[in-house]
């Protein structure tokens, strides 16, 4: 059983930077594609960014230049690092795994392709 467990979500001002990380319970992390995504209360859930197996990094408009993705694969977490929040980036945050993201074409911005979810860490920024 595969467990995708998200932390560092909390209440932050605007302005404010915040890293999130997602541990993934999995053999051969490094093959995998690993996602976040948020969904804001009354809205549907939306991509945020996304790493591959080979560290191409894809990211929301919303969030090009002050978010970054990474992953350590040593340690099987994939990391959102948030920077210049603003108050439309509050939102729960889900971390997603694609597993053998390496051997498929599936479209990492896209929910469909992935197979495993986090329960999600709430990101609150205050203005």
């Amino acid at each position: 059983q595969v467990e995708v467990v998200e932390s560092g979500g909390r209440l932050v001002q605007t302005g404010d930077s915040l890293r999130l990380s997602c541990v993934v319970s999995t053999r051969f992390f490094d093959r995998h594609t690993m996602a976040w995504f948020r969904q804001a209360t009354g809205k549907e859930r939306e991509f945020i960014s996304a790493i591959t197996w080979s560290g191409s990094e894809f990211y929301a408009d919303s969030v090009k230049g002050r978010f970054a993705i990474s992953k350590d694969d040593s340690v099987n977490t994939a990391y959102l690092h948030m920077n210049n929040l603003k108050s439309e980036d509050t939102a729960k945050y889900y971390c997603a795994c694609e597993i053998g993201g390496k051997y498929t074409d599936n479209d990492p911005r896209k929910s469909s392709s992935y197979d495993y979810w986090g329960q999600g860490t709430q990101v609150t920024v205050s203005s």
